[in-house]
């Protein structure tokens, strides 16, 4: 928390007074449950963007290809997935063309996982600024939560231009889309804030994250239909908010399956109180982390 205490003095000279002004910046942790630092988060907003930027030069940078991975990333996911589930296995696609079908899902998904990685180790990997310069730490996840967007936009615009090739209508339930990546988002921060915050402590979290996003992966309908899975199950399966957020993109941009129901806002709920309480564990342990790290 930063506050600013003005002090004024007054000089007396010559028979004249003159009255100065001395401003202290304090800087001090925040005390109690009550604040998230919102104040702060727009003081830096600035930071953030330069944050976001570097996170995505960094992704990139001394590569051969550069840029256009951004690009050739879902291409390449598409076609292994094509091959060796939509060929070798013939997982059932819902009557889909398998090459939109795992596309569908894996612009949300793709964007989740790389989200929670970015922001689970950002407080680790940005250790020699946070222990130097003062800023709101909150920064750090958000910054690489949001970094993602911009490979999210890349691998849209292949699938429209997939949807195209298949002759695909386009539909107005399309825009949906961002209302879907809103949930996503908010999944990706609130499980990001929870593993920052542990991995400060225990840094086995960095080597953990891997194996929990392959097997949140295969208990999200990536590379197959919710229809497989048994109805016993259904409930719990359903509370997966990413399970939601994959068949929201599937029937808003290829017109398969329901729009989202009961089970979606629900497990969007749970996405809510998670993130709420991870940013106030995350805002708690703030005040020790320069020691801890």
């Amino acid at each position: 928390m930063i506050k600013t205490i003005v002090n004024q003095f007054r000089i007396n000279w010559g028979g004249s007074s003159q009255i100065f002004s001395r401003s202290t910046v304090e800087i001090k942790p925040t005390q109690g449950w009550t604040s998230l630092g919102i104040h702060d988060l727009w003081e830096y907003r600035e930071l953030l963007y330069l944050l976001i930027w570097r996170e995505v030069q960094g992704v990139y940078r001394q590569t051969a290809l550069g840029i256009s991975w951004i690009f050739l990333r879902p291409i390449v996911n598409m076609l292994i997935l094509t091959l060796v589930f939509g060929q070798l296995v013939k997982v059932p696609s819902d009557g889909l063309p398998y090459p939109l079908f795992s596309l569908a899902a894996l612009l949300p998904w793709g964007f989740f996982s790389n989200a929670v990685m970015r922001s689970s180790r950002a407080l680790v990997d940005n250790m020699h600024v946070i222990s130097k310069v003062y800023f709101p730490r909150l920064v750090i996840p958000i910054a690489g939560s949001l970094s993602g967007l911009i490979d999210f936009v890349a691998s849209l615009l292949v699938l429209l231009v997939m949807l195209l090739l298949y002759r695909m209508p386009l539909r107005w339930e399309m825009f949906s889309v961002f209302g879907f990546m809103f949930v996503a988002l908010a999944s990706a921060l609130a499980v990001g804030l929870w593993l920052a915050t542990l991995s400060v402590k225990y840094r086995d979290i960095s080597f953990a994250v891997n194996f929990l996003l392959q097997a949140l992966m295969y208990l999200s309908p990536v590379i197959y239909s919710v229809s497989l899975v048994p109805k016993p199950l259904q409930f719990l399966y359903q509370l997966n908010p990413m399970t939601g957020v994959i068949q929201g993109f599937r029937w808003a941009l290829l017109g398969s399956g329901d729009p989202p129901g009961t089970m979606f806002f629900l497990s969007s709920v749970l996405v809510l109180m998670g993130l709420i309480s991870g940013a106030y564990i995350f805002r708690r342990t703030e005040r020790t982390i320069v020691d801890i790290l």
